[in-house]
């Protein structure tokens, strides 16, 4: 398990290169949910996601040779956008596999970056080719099945507790449960007794089902949020969510898209469905603890374009 030691060590090592992103009372969605909401506004960190994090901490941590060698991750967006772009300015050479569903903006901003693309048909392919480069001597850097990663990913959830004001329930999206696992390590070691809650698309439930299964198991994943499609989480962060995590939510595609539309008129952020999701499961918490709930949103990333988002909402009949 990820102790508060390493996620301390990794905000040290990550300082300088990585943004301390603003914890905000947000009142508009304070007012729409009927109790108190403060948001970590991840979406402001540096690559528009807190994959930044997790990147630097692995690449920090490498040594001269395998910093040669260069790095390969595999990612449905905002990973391999992290990579490529922190990874350009560590002078380290990094290849990303991503599927093709993967957003065009997102592999538009990785080949930016210079890194080496490969696109495959799907994320279990992505999987797959990663496996075979790694083999040919490539260092992987795992979007959650690494210690390193998840203790960067962690200062997410370091700050949180640093800086928000009193919080009973906190909500944090899952894709491969990096994030999730990080935070919630780091919520429990600082604020004993909080509540964090995971949120998964439907169709992208890679931790619902090992925890119905009691561990890892694959998944086909079929959400039009690729930045959660993990085929599977991993044994590192089902051990974190299973023993930390009060409970994983699951939320429609649709009301993930209206999550986005609504932060963006009560909150005046503009977020992916990946954050979106927050919001409706947000009111299933606020249902279920009751009108003393205190609740944190970690709104994890904006990497979606306005067509992107007005294109699902046509989609889904959503104005």
């Amino acid at each position: 398990m990820i102790g508060i030691s390493d996620i301390e060590a990794a905000a040290e090592r990550i300082a300088g290169h990585v943004v301390r992103t603003p914890t905000l009372d947000s009142f508009g969605l304070s007012e729409l949910l009927g109790v108190p909401v403060t948001t970590k506004l991840e979406l402001l960190q540096r690559t528009g996601s807190f994959k930044a994090r997790g990147a630097t901490a692995k690449l920090l941590s490498l040594g001269a040779a395998e910093s040669a060698a260069g790095v390969v991750a595999v990612s449905g967006g905002n990973h391999g956008i992290a990579l490529a772009v922190m990874a350009a300015a560590l002078d380290v050479k990094a290849t990303v596999v991503m599927p093709r569903s993967a957003p065009a903006r997102s592999v538009a901003l990785v080949e930016a970056a210079g890194a080496s693309l490969r696109l495959t048909d799907d994320m279990p392919s992505a999987f797959e080719l990663v496996g075979r480069l790694r083999d040919e001597g490539l260092t992987l850097v795992h979007p959650f099945d690494d210690p390193v990663v998840i203790a960067g990913q962690g200062t997410v959830g370091l700050e949180f507790a640093e800086d928000a004001g009193e919080l009973t329930d906190v909500l944090v999206s899952i894709g491969g449960g990096g994030l999730i696992a990080g935070i919630a390590a780091a919520l429990h070691a600082r604020r004993p007794g909080i509540r964090v809650w995971g949120v998964e698309t439907a169709g992208a439930e890679a931790m619902s089902a090992a925890l119905a299964a009691g561990g890892p198991v694959p998944v086909v994943p079929s959400s039009i949020v690729t930045t959660l499609s993990a085929p599977t989480v991993s044994r590192l962060t089902y051990d974190h969510v299973s023993a930390l995590v009060t409970e994983v939510l699951i939320v429609p595609d649709r009301e993930a898209v209206q999550g986005c539309l609504d932060l963006a008129e009560h909150a005046k952020v503009w977020t992916e469905p990946a954050a979106g999701c927050l919001l409706p499961a947000a009111r299933q918490v606020r249902e279920r603890v009751g009108a003393d709930a205190r609740l944190g949103l970690v709104v994890c990333g904006g990497n979606a374009t306005v067509g992107d988002i007005t294109a699902w909402a046509a989609d889904f009949g959503l104005s």
